[in-house]
Protein backbone atom coordinates (compact mmCIF):
# COMPACT_ATOMS: atom_id res chain seq x y z
CA UNK A 1 0.00 0.00 0.00
CA UNK A 2 1.05 3.57 -0.76
CA UNK A 3 -0.22 6.65 1.07
CA UNK A 4 -0.97 9.99 -0.58
CA UNK A 5 -1.36 12.97 1.75
CA UNK A 6 -2.95 16.09 0.28
CA UNK A 7 -1.29 19.10 1.92
CA UNK A 8 -1.37 21.85 -0.71
CA UNK A 9 -4.19 24.02 0.64
CA UNK A 10 -3.56 27.67 1.40
CA UNK A 11 -5.79 27.94 4.46
CA UNK A 12 -7.03 31.47 3.79
CA UNK A 13 -9.39 31.39 6.76
CA UNK A 14 -6.49 30.74 9.13
CA UNK A 15 -5.41 34.36 8.53
CA UNK A 16 -1.80 33.36 9.08
CA UNK A 17 1.49 33.51 7.19
CA UNK A 18 2.19 29.95 8.37
CA UNK A 19 0.92 27.30 5.91
CA UNK A 20 -2.20 25.58 7.20
CA UNK A 21 -0.64 22.14 7.54
CA UNK A 22 2.12 23.61 9.73
CA UNK A 23 -0.32 25.09 12.24
CA UNK A 24 0.33 23.42 15.60
CA UNK A 25 -1.93 20.95 17.35
CA UNK A 26 -0.66 19.45 20.61
CA UNK A 27 2.67 21.13 19.94
CA UNK A 28 3.25 19.59 16.51
CA UNK A 29 2.21 20.59 12.97
CA UNK A 30 -1.09 19.20 11.74
CA UNK A 31 0.73 17.38 8.96
CA UNK A 32 3.10 15.75 11.46
CA UNK A 33 0.15 14.01 13.10
CA UNK A 34 -1.04 12.68 9.73
CA UNK A 35 2.46 11.50 8.83
CA UNK A 36 2.78 9.67 12.14
CA UNK A 37 -0.53 7.90 11.56
CA UNK A 38 0.44 7.00 7.99
CA UNK A 39 3.80 5.62 9.08
CA UNK A 40 2.08 3.42 11.66
CA UNK A 41 0.38 1.63 8.76
CA UNK A 42 3.81 0.59 7.39
CA UNK A 43 3.13 1.68 3.78
CA UNK A 44 5.53 1.09 0.90
CA UNK A 45 5.88 4.84 0.41
CA UNK A 46 4.26 8.10 1.50
CA UNK A 47 3.78 10.86 -1.06
CA UNK A 48 2.97 14.34 0.23
CA UNK A 49 1.30 16.69 -2.27
CA UNK A 50 2.30 20.22 -1.31
CA UNK A 51 1.61 23.69 -2.68
CA UNK A 52 1.15 26.90 -0.68
CA UNK A 53 4.20 27.50 1.49
CA UNK A 54 5.49 24.28 0.00
CA UNK A 55 9.21 24.67 0.48
CA UNK A 56 8.71 25.54 4.14
CA UNK A 57 6.43 22.52 4.58
CA UNK A 58 8.99 20.25 2.97
CA UNK A 59 11.87 21.77 4.93
CA UNK A 60 10.09 21.32 8.26
CA UNK A 61 8.78 17.78 7.76
CA UNK A 62 10.90 16.00 5.15
CA UNK A 63 12.28 12.70 6.27
CA UNK A 64 13.29 9.17 5.25
CA UNK A 65 10.72 7.35 3.15
CA UNK A 66 8.84 10.48 2.08
CA UNK A 67 8.42 11.60 -1.51
CA UNK A 68 6.98 14.94 -2.52
CA UNK A 69 4.83 16.15 -5.40
CA UNK A 70 4.07 19.82 -6.00
CA UNK A 71 0.57 20.97 -6.99
CA UNK A 72 0.74 24.30 -8.79
CA UNK A 73 -1.80 25.67 -9.41
CA UNK A 74 -4.40 24.09 -7.10
CA UNK A 75 -7.24 22.80 -9.28
CA UNK A 76 -9.05 20.53 -6.85
CA UNK A 77 -8.55 17.29 -4.96
CA UNK A 78 -8.61 15.13 -8.10
CA UNK A 79 -5.91 17.28 -9.63
CA UNK A 80 -3.91 17.02 -6.39
CA UNK A 81 -3.93 13.23 -6.41
CA UNK A 82 -2.94 13.29 -10.08
CA UNK A 83 0.30 15.05 -9.10
CA UNK A 84 1.19 12.08 -6.91
CA UNK A 85 0.50 9.38 -9.50
CA UNK A 86 3.98 9.45 -11.11
CA UNK A 87 5.37 8.48 -7.68
CA UNK A 88 3.07 5.45 -7.34
CA UNK A 89 3.40 1.99 -8.88
CA UNK A 90 0.54 -0.07 -10.26
CA UNK A 91 -0.31 -3.34 -8.61
CA UNK A 92 -0.99 -1.94 -5.15
CA UNK A 93 -3.54 0.31 -3.48
CA UNK A 94 -3.33 4.01 -2.59
CA UNK A 95 -4.75 5.41 0.64
CA UNK A 96 -5.64 9.10 0.36
CA UNK A 97 -5.34 11.21 3.53
CA UNK A 98 -5.44 14.95 4.23
CA UNK A 99 -2.77 17.05 5.89
CA UNK A 100 -5.33 19.10 7.82
CA UNK A 101 -7.25 16.11 9.28
CA UNK A 102 -4.97 15.19 12.20
CA UNK A 103 -6.97 12.93 14.51
CA UNK A 104 -7.89 9.93 12.36
CA UNK A 105 -6.95 6.78 14.27
CA UNK A 106 -4.76 3.98 13.00
CA UNK A 107 -7.52 1.48 13.90
CA UNK A 108 -10.06 3.24 11.68
CA UNK A 109 -7.67 3.34 8.74
CA UNK A 110 -6.81 -0.34 9.19
CA UNK A 111 -10.51 -1.16 8.90
CA UNK A 112 -10.76 1.03 5.80
CA UNK A 113 -7.78 -0.71 4.20
CA UNK A 114 -9.28 -4.10 4.98
CA UNK A 115 -12.54 -3.04 3.32
CA UNK A 116 -10.65 -2.13 0.15
CA UNK A 117 -8.84 -5.46 -0.16
CA UNK A 118 -9.44 -7.49 -3.29
CA UNK A 119 -9.37 -4.60 -5.72
CA UNK A 120 -12.35 -2.64 -4.40
CA UNK A 121 -12.71 1.03 -3.52
CA UNK A 122 -13.48 1.89 0.11
CA UNK A 123 -14.64 5.23 1.49
CA UNK A 124 -14.59 6.63 5.00
CA UNK A 125 -18.01 8.22 5.55
CA UNK A 126 -19.78 9.71 8.55
CA UNK A 127 -23.33 10.78 9.39
CA UNK A 128 -23.61 14.40 10.56
CA UNK A 129 -26.52 16.21 12.15
CA UNK A 130 -25.55 19.22 10.05
CA UNK A 131 -23.87 18.07 6.81
CA UNK A 132 -23.65 21.58 5.33
CA UNK A 133 -20.56 22.01 3.19
CA UNK A 134 -19.84 18.31 2.74
CA UNK A 135 -20.25 16.08 -0.30
CA UNK A 136 -23.24 13.77 0.16
CA UNK A 137 -23.09 9.99 -0.27
CA UNK A 138 -25.79 9.00 -2.75
CA UNK A 139 -27.00 5.39 -2.58
CA UNK A 140 -29.41 3.43 -4.75
CA UNK A 141 -32.57 1.64 -3.59
CA UNK A 142 -30.46 -1.31 -2.46
CA UNK A 143 -28.20 0.89 -0.32
CA UNK A 144 -25.20 0.68 -2.64
CA UNK A 145 -23.06 3.77 -3.15
CA UNK A 146 -23.49 5.14 -6.64
CA UNK A 147 -21.86 8.58 -6.48
CA UNK A 148 -20.92 11.57 -4.36
CA UNK A 149 -22.40 14.99 -4.99
CA UNK A 150 -20.78 18.17 -3.72
CA UNK A 151 -22.80 20.73 -1.76
CA UNK A 152 -22.87 23.32 -4.57
CA UNK A 153 -23.99 20.77 -7.14
CA UNK A 154 -26.63 18.99 -5.02
CA UNK A 155 -30.40 19.09 -5.44
CA UNK A 156 -32.71 19.83 -2.52
CA UNK A 157 -33.34 16.11 -2.07
CA UNK A 158 -29.63 15.34 -2.10
CA UNK A 159 -28.92 18.11 0.42
CA UNK A 160 -31.18 16.30 2.88
CA UNK A 161 -28.76 13.33 3.00
CA UNK A 162 -26.82 13.21 6.28
CA UNK A 163 -24.15 10.70 5.27
CA UNK A 164 -21.16 12.62 3.97
CA UNK A 165 -17.84 12.00 2.35
CA UNK A 166 -14.75 12.58 4.49
CA UNK A 167 -12.43 12.50 1.46
CA UNK A 168 -10.43 9.63 2.93
CA UNK A 169 -10.44 6.58 0.64
CA UNK A 170 -8.42 3.66 -0.63
CA UNK A 171 -8.41 2.44 -4.23
CA UNK A 172 -6.29 0.29 -6.57
CA UNK A 173 -3.54 2.48 -8.02
CA UNK A 174 -4.01 1.28 -11.60
CA UNK A 175 -7.75 1.96 -11.45
CA UNK A 176 -7.20 5.30 -9.72
CA UNK A 177 -4.82 6.40 -12.46
CA UNK A 178 -7.46 5.60 -15.10
CA UNK A 179 -10.34 7.27 -13.25
CA UNK A 180 -8.40 10.48 -12.60
CA UNK A 181 -7.66 10.72 -16.32
CA UNK A 182 -11.40 10.71 -16.99
CA UNK A 183 -12.47 13.24 -14.35
CA UNK A 184 -13.61 16.64 -15.72
CA UNK A 185 -14.04 20.05 -14.13
CA UNK A 186 -17.60 20.62 -15.32
CA UNK A 187 -19.05 21.64 -11.98
CA UNK A 188 -19.93 24.75 -9.95
CA UNK A 189 -16.36 25.10 -8.66
CA UNK A 190 -14.62 24.47 -11.98
CA UNK A 191 -12.36 21.97 -10.20
CA UNK A 192 -11.36 18.34 -10.65
CA UNK A 193 -13.08 16.52 -7.79
CA UNK A 194 -11.57 13.34 -6.42
CA UNK A 195 -15.11 12.35 -5.44
CA UNK A 196 -16.06 11.98 -9.13
CA UNK A 197 -14.11 8.73 -9.28
CA UNK A 198 -16.88 7.05 -7.27
CA UNK A 199 -19.39 7.19 -10.13
CA UNK A 200 -16.66 6.02 -12.51
CA UNK A 201 -15.88 3.06 -10.25
CA UNK A 202 -19.56 2.11 -10.12
CA UNK A 203 -19.81 2.36 -13.90
CA UNK A 204 -16.78 0.08 -14.23
CA UNK A 205 -18.33 -2.50 -11.91
CA UNK A 206 -15.77 -1.98 -9.14
CA UNK A 207 -17.31 -2.65 -5.70
CA UNK A 208 -17.56 0.47 -3.52
CA UNK A 209 -17.78 -0.08 0.24
CA UNK A 210 -17.94 2.31 3.17
CA UNK A 211 -16.43 2.34 6.65
CA UNK A 212 -17.41 4.61 9.55
CA UNK A 213 -14.95 5.90 12.16
CA UNK A 214 -15.29 5.24 15.88
CA UNK A 215 -15.93 8.96 16.44
CA UNK A 216 -16.88 11.90 14.21
CA UNK A 217 -13.88 13.91 15.38
CA UNK A 218 -11.57 11.46 13.56
CA UNK A 219 -12.75 13.00 10.29
CA UNK A 220 -12.73 16.68 11.23
CA UNK A 221 -10.42 19.02 9.33
CA UNK A 222 -9.03 22.44 10.16
CA UNK A 223 -9.90 25.53 8.13
CA UNK A 224 -9.86 28.24 10.81
CA UNK A 225 -8.25 29.06 14.13
CA UNK A 226 -11.57 28.33 15.81
CA UNK A 227 -11.64 24.82 14.35
CA UNK A 228 -7.98 24.40 15.30
CA UNK A 229 -8.82 25.24 18.92
CA UNK A 230 -11.76 22.82 18.91
CA UNK A 231 -9.57 19.96 17.68
CA UNK A 232 -6.85 20.92 20.18
CA UNK A 233 -9.26 20.31 23.05
CA UNK A 234 -10.45 17.02 21.53
CA UNK A 235 -6.86 15.91 21.04
CA UNK A 236 -5.90 16.89 24.57
CA UNK A 237 -8.91 15.07 25.99
CA UNK A 238 -7.81 11.95 24.11
CA UNK A 239 -4.33 12.26 25.60
CA UNK A 240 -5.74 12.74 29.10
CA UNK A 241 -7.98 9.70 28.75
CA UNK A 242 -5.07 7.57 27.57
CA UNK A 243 -3.02 8.72 30.58
CA UNK A 244 -5.86 7.92 32.97
CA UNK A 245 -6.37 4.52 31.36
CA UNK A 246 -2.69 3.91 32.11
CA UNK A 247 -3.17 4.70 35.80
CA UNK A 248 -2.24 8.40 35.93
CA UNK A 249 -4.34 10.63 38.19
CA UNK A 250 -5.30 13.67 36.13
CA UNK A 251 -7.17 16.03 38.45
CA UNK A 252 -9.06 17.73 35.60
CA UNK A 253 -8.71 16.25 32.09
CA UNK A 254 -10.06 19.48 30.60
CA UNK A 255 -7.11 21.42 32.01
CA UNK A 256 -4.12 19.47 30.71
CA UNK A 257 -1.89 20.25 27.73
CA UNK A 258 0.61 17.77 26.32
CA UNK A 259 2.60 19.24 23.43
CA UNK A 260 4.92 16.36 22.68
CA UNK A 261 5.24 13.01 24.45
CA UNK A 262 4.53 12.30 28.11
CA UNK A 263 5.57 8.97 29.66
CA UNK A 264 4.38 8.23 33.17
CA UNK A 265 5.17 5.55 35.74
CA UNK A 266 2.79 4.24 38.36
CA UNK A 267 0.83 6.47 40.73
CA UNK A 268 1.69 9.72 38.99
CA UNK A 269 -0.54 12.68 39.82
CA UNK A 270 -0.97 15.79 37.64
CA UNK A 271 -2.85 18.81 38.97
CA UNK A 272 -4.71 21.40 36.90
CA UNK A 273 -3.28 23.76 34.30
CA UNK A 274 -0.03 21.88 33.62
CA UNK A 275 1.75 22.04 30.26
CA UNK A 276 4.16 19.33 29.07
CA UNK A 277 6.31 20.08 26.02
CA UNK A 278 8.84 18.03 24.08
CA UNK A 279 9.72 14.68 25.65
CA UNK A 280 8.83 14.38 29.32
CA UNK A 281 9.24 11.30 31.52
CA UNK A 282 7.68 11.16 35.00
CA UNK A 283 8.83 8.33 37.26
CA UNK A 284 6.72 6.36 39.71
CA UNK A 285 4.92 8.45 42.29
CA UNK A 286 5.79 11.83 40.77
CA UNK A 287 3.40 14.62 41.73
CA UNK A 288 3.12 17.70 39.52
CA UNK A 289 1.41 20.66 41.18
CA UNK A 290 -0.94 23.10 39.56
CA UNK A 291 0.13 25.36 36.69
CA UNK A 292 3.59 23.90 36.11
CA UNK A 293 5.39 23.91 32.76
CA UNK A 294 7.67 20.93 32.07
CA UNK A 295 9.72 20.76 28.88
CA UNK A 296 12.19 18.05 27.80
CA UNK A 297 12.69 16.71 31.31
CA UNK A 298 12.93 13.49 33.30
CA UNK A 299 11.70 13.54 36.89
CA UNK A 300 12.81 10.66 39.09
CA UNK A 301 10.51 8.53 41.23
CA UNK A 302 8.83 10.31 44.12
CA UNK A 303 9.80 13.79 42.93
CA UNK A 304 7.37 16.57 43.80
CA UNK A 305 7.01 19.60 41.55
CA UNK A 306 5.19 22.29 43.51
CA UNK A 307 2.79 24.74 41.81
CA UNK A 308 3.88 27.39 39.33
CA UNK A 309 7.30 25.88 38.67
CA UNK A 310 9.05 25.76 35.27
CA UNK A 311 11.33 22.81 34.51
CA UNK A 312 13.22 22.63 31.21
CA UNK A 313 16.08 20.46 29.98
CA UNK A 314 16.36 18.91 33.43
CA UNK A 315 16.82 15.47 34.92
CA UNK A 316 16.32 14.62 38.57
CA UNK A 317 17.04 11.71 40.83
CA UNK A 318 14.48 10.32 43.25
CA UNK A 319 12.44 12.23 45.82
CA UNK A 320 13.45 15.73 44.77
CA UNK A 321 11.34 18.74 45.73
CA UNK A 322 11.14 21.67 43.33
CA UNK A 323 9.14 24.84 43.89
CA UNK A 324 6.77 26.49 44.25
CA UNK A 325 7.79 29.21 41.80
CA UNK A 326 11.12 27.56 41.01
CA UNK A 327 12.80 27.40 37.62
CA UNK A 328 15.33 24.92 36.29
CA UNK A 329 16.87 25.62 32.90
CA UNK A 330 18.64 23.41 30.35
CA UNK A 331 21.63 21.47 31.63
CA UNK A 332 20.28 21.07 35.17
CA UNK A 333 21.03 17.69 36.77
CA UNK A 334 19.74 16.99 40.26
CA UNK A 335 20.66 13.90 42.28
CA UNK A 336 18.41 12.23 44.87
CA UNK A 337 16.54 14.30 47.46
CA UNK A 338 17.64 17.71 46.23
CA UNK A 339 15.39 20.56 47.39
CA UNK A 340 14.89 23.76 45.39
CA UNK A 341 12.47 26.18 47.00
CA UNK A 342 10.52 29.24 46.00
CA UNK A 343 12.15 31.66 43.55
CA UNK A 344 15.24 29.49 43.06
CA UNK A 345 16.71 29.30 39.56
CA UNK A 346 19.23 26.69 38.42
CA UNK A 347 20.94 26.62 35.01
CA UNK A 348 23.53 24.26 33.51
CA UNK A 349 24.47 22.91 36.91
CA UNK A 350 24.75 19.63 38.76
CA UNK A 351 23.55 19.41 42.35
CA UNK A 352 24.40 16.27 44.26
CA UNK A 353 22.27 14.33 46.74
CA UNK A 354 20.64 15.91 49.79
CA UNK A 355 21.66 19.45 48.91
CA UNK A 356 19.17 22.29 49.14
CA UNK A 357 18.57 25.87 48.09
CA UNK A 358 15.26 26.71 49.69
CA UNK A 359 14.84 30.43 48.98
CA UNK A 360 15.67 33.13 46.47
CA UNK A 361 18.89 31.80 44.92
CA UNK A 362 20.53 31.60 41.50
CA UNK A 363 22.83 28.67 40.74
CA UNK A 364 24.32 28.89 37.26
CA UNK A 365 27.21 26.97 35.67
CA UNK A 366 28.00 25.27 38.97
CA UNK A 367 28.90 21.87 40.36
CA UNK A 368 27.42 21.47 43.82
CA UNK A 369 28.33 18.54 46.06
CA UNK A 370 26.34 16.55 48.59
CA UNK A 371 24.61 17.93 51.69
CA UNK A 372 25.24 21.54 50.69
CA UNK A 373 23.05 24.30 52.12
CA UNK A 374 22.68 27.35 49.86
CA UNK A 375 21.25 30.24 51.83
CA UNK A 376 18.63 32.74 50.72
CA UNK A 377 19.85 35.42 48.32
CA UNK A 378 22.91 33.43 47.17
CA UNK A 379 24.09 34.05 43.61
CA UNK A 380 26.77 32.36 41.55
CA UNK A 381 28.16 35.19 39.43
CA UNK A 382 28.97 33.10 36.38
CA UNK A 383 29.11 35.69 33.58
CA UNK A 384 31.79 38.34 33.20
CA UNK A 385 30.11 40.06 30.28
CA UNK A 386 31.81 37.94 27.66
CA UNK A 387 32.35 34.42 28.99
CA UNK A 388 30.75 31.96 31.40
CA UNK A 389 32.76 30.54 34.30
CA UNK A 390 32.05 27.65 36.67
CA UNK A 391 31.66 27.55 40.39
CA UNK A 392 32.56 24.40 42.33
CA UNK A 393 31.02 23.84 45.74
CA UNK A 394 32.26 20.67 47.42
CA UNK A 395 30.42 18.38 49.85
CA UNK A 396 29.02 19.56 53.21
CA UNK A 397 29.43 23.28 52.50
CA UNK A 398 27.20 25.80 54.29
CA UNK A 399 26.66 29.04 52.38
CA UNK A 400 25.15 31.88 54.37
CA UNK A 401 22.46 34.18 53.07
CA UNK A 402 23.14 37.03 50.64
CA UNK A 403 26.39 35.52 49.39
CA UNK A 404 27.90 36.10 45.95
CA UNK A 405 30.35 33.59 44.48
CA UNK A 406 32.31 35.26 41.68
CA UNK A 407 33.35 32.51 39.26
CA UNK A 408 35.68 30.87 38.62
CA UNK A 409 35.87 29.93 42.28
CA UNK A 410 35.93 26.79 44.47
CA UNK A 411 34.53 26.27 47.94
CA UNK A 412 36.35 23.47 49.75
CA UNK A 413 34.70 20.53 51.48
CA UNK A 414 33.03 21.38 54.77
CA UNK A 415 33.63 25.13 54.40
CA UNK A 416 31.27 27.76 55.76
CA UNK A 417 30.70 31.10 54.06
CA UNK A 418 29.38 33.81 56.33
CA UNK A 419 26.26 35.72 55.39
CA UNK A 420 26.89 38.68 53.10
CA UNK A 421 30.18 37.31 51.77
CA UNK A 422 31.40 38.20 48.29
CA UNK A 423 33.75 35.36 47.43
CA UNK A 424 36.37 36.16 44.78
CA UNK A 425 39.02 33.62 45.82
CA UNK A 426 38.82 29.95 46.65
CA UNK A 427 37.52 29.20 50.15
CA UNK A 428 39.60 26.58 51.98
CA UNK A 429 37.92 23.44 53.32
CA UNK A 430 36.65 23.17 56.91
CA UNK A 431 37.07 26.89 57.57
CA UNK A 432 34.80 29.91 57.97
CA UNK A 433 35.31 32.47 55.24
CA UNK A 434 33.80 35.93 55.65
CA UNK A 435 34.10 38.91 53.36
CA UNK A 436 32.12 41.94 54.47
CA UNK A 437 32.64 45.55 55.51
CA UNK A 438 33.28 46.16 59.22
CA UNK A 439 30.12 47.23 61.02
CA UNK A 440 30.15 50.71 62.52
CA UNK A 441 27.65 52.87 64.44
CA UNK A 442 27.89 56.69 64.32
CA UNK A 443 26.75 58.48 67.45
CA UNK A 444 24.86 61.73 66.88
CA UNK A 445 23.97 60.97 63.25
CA UNK A 446 20.65 62.43 62.18
CA UNK A 447 18.44 61.08 59.42
CA UNK A 448 17.61 63.72 56.76
CA UNK A 449 14.07 65.07 56.89
CA UNK A 450 11.94 66.81 54.26
CA UNK A 451 11.52 70.58 54.69
CA UNK A 452 8.14 71.62 56.08
CA UNK A 453 5.61 72.67 53.48
CA UNK A 454 4.69 76.34 53.51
Amino acid sequence: MDVVILAAGKGTRMRSDLPKVLQPLAGRPLLAHVLETAQALAPRRICVVYGHGGELVRERLDGPGLVWARQEPQLGTGHAVQQAMPQLEDGDAALVLYGDVPLTSVATLERLCAAGEGGGLALLTVALDDPTGYGRIIRDANGRVVRIVEQKDATAEELAVREVNTGILIAPIERLRDWLGRVTNRNAQGEYYLTDIIALAVADGVPVSTVQPAAVWETLGVNSKRQLAELERIGQRNIAEALMDGGVTVIDPARLDVRGTLECGRDVEIDVGCVFEGRVVLGDGVRVGAHCVVRDATLGAGTRLAPFSHVEGTSTGEACVIGPYARTRPGTRLADEVHLGNFVEVKNSTIDAHSKANHLAYVGDADVGQRVNIGAGTITCNYDGANKHRTVIEDDVFIGSDTQLVAPVRVGRGATLGAGTTLTKDAPPEQLTVSRARQASLAGWKRPVKPAKK
